[in-house]
This record gives C-alpha cells, sequence and structure tokens, in this order.
C-alpha cells in the first residue's frame, strides 16, 4: 500500500511539473468549473441477430465551461460521433463539434465554432490499472467577422486509471494529460505550434455498470505567441459522468 502511494504521490508531481510551465508575468489566471457527460454505445440494438453492428458505435458528449472565478457561462460543447472497433481494445472515430464561446476565451464578442474531428482510441486494463490513449485531429471553423480560413490542431491524450482497492474495488485514482498543437496559422490570430496542455488529477467511482464518475483538479495552460492577448492558466474543478451502452 505504501509502495503504491509512493508511485501516486511521485506521478502526481511528475504531472503538475509537466502542466506547471513557468508563466510569463503576463499570464493571467482564473479558477473555473467544467462539466462533462459522455455516452457511448454501439448499434446493436437495431439488428440483435446481427452481430457485426456491436462494432458499429456512437459517441455523444455535452460539455458546460464556466469561467471568470466559475461566474459565468464561458463555453459549452456538443459533441456526436461515429465509430468502428478495430478490436476490443482499438477504435477509429470521426464527428462534429459545436462550441459556443465567451469570456475569458473569447477575446471580444462571443462566437461559435464548429469543428470536424477524428480520432484513434486505444484503452487496455493491467493488473496495474487501465492505460488509455486518444490521438485526435481537428479542423476548426470559426464565425468570426473577417475569418475566413480553416484551422488544423492534432491533440495527443493519455490517463491512467489506477485502482484502489484499500479504499474500494470501485474507486481509482486517475492521472491524465492532453497536448495540443496547432498545425497551421490563420488569420484569427492561431500560430502554429504548441496550443495549449491540460493536467487532470483526481479520483473515480463505478457506480454500476454503465455509470463512472470522476471529479478532480484541471490544470490548463494557454500559449498566445504573438498575439496581443496574454497567455492563460485555468484551475479548474472537472466533473465527468460517462455512460457506457456497450
Amino acid at each position: 500500500m505504501l509502495k503504491k502511494l509512493n508511485i501516486l504521490i511521485a506521478s502526481t508531481i511528475m504531472g503538475l511539473m509537466l502542466s506547471g510551465y513557468v508563466a510569463a508575468e503576463k499570464t493571467v489566471q482564473d479558477f473555473q468549473t467544467w462539466g462533462m457527460v459522455l455516452g457511448t454505445g454501439n448499434f446493436s440494438a437495431l439488428n440483435p441477430n446481427n452481430p457485426n453492428l456491436s462494432k458499429f458505435k456512437w459517441w455523444l458528449e455535452g460539455q458546460g465551461r464556466f469561467g471568470d472565478d466559475s461566474s459565468r457561462f464561458s463555453q459549452g460543447i456538443i459533441r456526436p460521433g461515429v465509430g468502428y472497433a478495430v478490436n476490443d481494445e482499438t477504435s477509429l472515430w470521426v464527428g462534429y463539434a459545436w462550441i459556443p464561446t465567451d469570456k475569458p476565451f473569447a477575446g471580444g464578442n462571443r462566437f461559435n465554432e464548429n469543428r470536424i474531428w477524428q480520432q484513434l482510441l486505444w484503452s487496455k486494463p493491467y493488473s496495474f490499472g487501465t492505460i488509455t490513449a486518444r490521438t485526435r485531429t481537428e479542423q476548426r471553423f470559426f464565425d468570426i467577422p473577417g475569418s475566413s480560413d480553416v484551422a488544423y490542431r492534432f491533440r495527443q491524450f493519455f490517463k491512467w486509471s489506477i485502482p484502489m482497492p484499500f479504499i474500494s474495488p470501485k474507486t481509482f485514482f486517475i492521472l491524465q494529460d492532453e497536448v495540443f498543437v496547432n498545425l497551421n496559422d490563420i488569420d484569427t490570430g492561431i500560430r502554429a505550434g504548441f496550443n495549449q496542455n491540460r493536467f487532470f488529477t483526481g479520483f473515480g467511482y463505478k457506480f454500476n455498470k454503465i455509470a463512472t464518475g470522476e471529479i478532480g483538479y484541471m490544470n490548463q495552460y494557454f500559449n498566445r505567441p504573438d498575439n496581443p492577448r496574454p497567455d492563460q492558466m485555468q484551475h479548474i474543478l472537472g466533473v465527468n459522468l460517462f455512460l457506457n451502452f456497450n
């Protein structure tokens, strides 16, 4: 037990070091609250006699993000998608997302973003916990006046869910990180290169075979090179609900 706790502490410190970039004096900070509900399932109910339909998946995600010390609605996400299970561990996905955005994420007036996304998702349980990796690409369209370019972005996500049987067989500890990289310059001020990092640590609880909840702290760092707006660092209370209907 002590050895496990030491590993958890060391991993947490490492993640905080990766996320805690040396912020310039101009960096602004904010406390935010983010909530997410993500449901996934398959299409086997359309025809129970066709086992191949279980390989075809659906994804439906909703998020609400509240900024300025969690005092106002700042961003939402509606993200549907469809996927195909290559095997029990790997799946391929494509989908759409609508993201209404306001301050402090928006520099001026509120705007909407429409996004097309593709991802490779891999997850496998081990004796020391479940490892999940997600590689996602995005094509982003903004309804900002004067904006006509498409922004391309790459995202790499890793998550380690660590069982905590000494507390409860349904409880687990979470370490995860996601790096965002812009792949091109566009006329709204987005520049190619490192865009942001999100480090999350917290606890999860499996309520039943369908529902799993997570709560914890996320550190989000926004990098804005050659932009009059300052870099941003968000300290986020994250509350997530995952619904698995597979």
